[in-house]
């Protein structure tokens, strides 16, 4: 059956909807007829309400878990509410006041992120989740081998917003420290301001060019570079916040917190579920069964990329049952996700 739109419901069914999605969201519990006509003022009779909830439900906005009870908000009546029955309210000052006190512009990347997640989590009574940024994504600004032993070194590099990368290669042969200050010097001279991955492509041309082979220092130094930026980690999933959620009445049944602690320990599926909303704009909101992360233990996800002024970077978001206090939790999310991307510009250099 084709669903209803939002804009094919009349006013007195939309202030139906919003009155059981707002009731739902307070107490957890399925709304009845009865219910809702007890909290309007206007005088309505439970018989007039109950048949519009039971549109509702025809239509795809409200489902009935029992058939004795009453109705719980569906994806598309979650959404209606977000999108156009949710009053628009801006941040709290306090609230602004912390995030501004966690994320000051100019402070180290890595920092920046791992904080976003733990404020998220500590205002919102929620998991905070950041996807952190690939290696290969961010600007270089410098990378430097460090000799270790015999033929091993230490590789950091290092990125315009305040990333850092390090990892130990092995060469074949042992090689000196002049010609690993060497390779550093050459990567940071000729490469900062590329991608990683930019530098590692060029790299790959460079190496292909015949002037490249004939000069045999120019050779071992770019093959060395080659060595220094492979096999750059993916993005990551940082998670804060997960035990507060589990006093949760939505999580009182044990077989659903083990389908959440198995959802966190996959996460190969929390990067790409995240990595799937790089592309989109603004704050995006992901309910139920829209995603594998949400799904089956009856979750939602507040969400919102992060980045410098070129490049994005990562998605930053509020993880908790679909009945968070959504027109709290989109303002804030939005709000940090600017701020972070304002304090990874300026740690770039991008900001006066």
């Amino acid at each position: 059956m084709q669903e209803s739109t939002p804009s094919e419901l009349t006013a007195r069914d939309r202030e139906i909807l919003r009155d059981v999605v707002r009731s739902f969201i307070e107490t957890g519990a399925p709304v009845s007829s009865r219910a809702v006509a007890k909290g309007r003022r206007l005088g309505l009779s439970a018989a007039t309400i109950r048949n519009s909830m039971a549109d509702l439900e025809e239509a795809g906005y409200l489902s009935q878990p029992h058939a004795s009870s009453g109705r719980v908000p569906t994806e598309t009546g979650y959404h209606t509410y977000i999108e156009t029955l949710m009053p628009n309210e801006r941040i709290g000052a306090a609230d602004k006041r912390l995030i501004d006190e966690n994320l000051p512009a100019q402070a180290d990347g890595e920092e920046l992120v791992s904080r976003a997640g733990q404020v998220l989590s500590e205002l919102t009574h929620q998991i905070g989740v950041v996807l952190t940024p690939a290696v290969g994504d961010t600007i270089l600004r410098t990378l430097t081998l460090v000799p270790l032993s015999g033929s091993r070194a230490l590789c950091v590099v290092v990125s315009t917003s305040g990333f850092v990368d390090h990892k130990i290669i092995e060469f074949e042969v042992e090689v000196s420290r002049d010609h690993l200050t060497q390779a550093s010097n050459y990567m940071t001279d000729h490469f900062a301001g590329m991608t990683v991955r930019q530098a590692r492509e060029h790299l790959l041309v460079l190496m292909a060019e015949e002037q490249a082979q004939v000069n045999r220092l120019l050779s071992r130094t770019l093959a060395l570079a080659r060595q220094a930026l492979a096999d750059a980690h993916g993005p990551e999933v940082l998670v804060e916040g997960a035990a507060a959620v589990l006093t949760r009445p939505e999580l009182d049944d044990v077989s659903r917190v083990r389908r959440l602690v198995e959802k966190f320990n996959d996460r190969a599926q929390l990067v790409q579920v995240l990595n799937q909303l790089i592309s989109g704009q603004g704050v995006r909101v992901v309910i139920g069964e829209e995603s594998e992360l949400t799904s089956d233990v009856d979750f939602s996800l507040v969400a919102k990329t992060y980045g410098t002024e070129d490049h994005t970077l990562g998605t930053v978001g509020v993880f908790g049952p679909s009945r968070m206090q959504y027109q709290r939790v989109i303002p804030l999310v939005d709000y940090l996700g600017d701020k972070l991307s304002y304090a990874l510009q300026a740690t770039a250099g991008g900001l006066k």
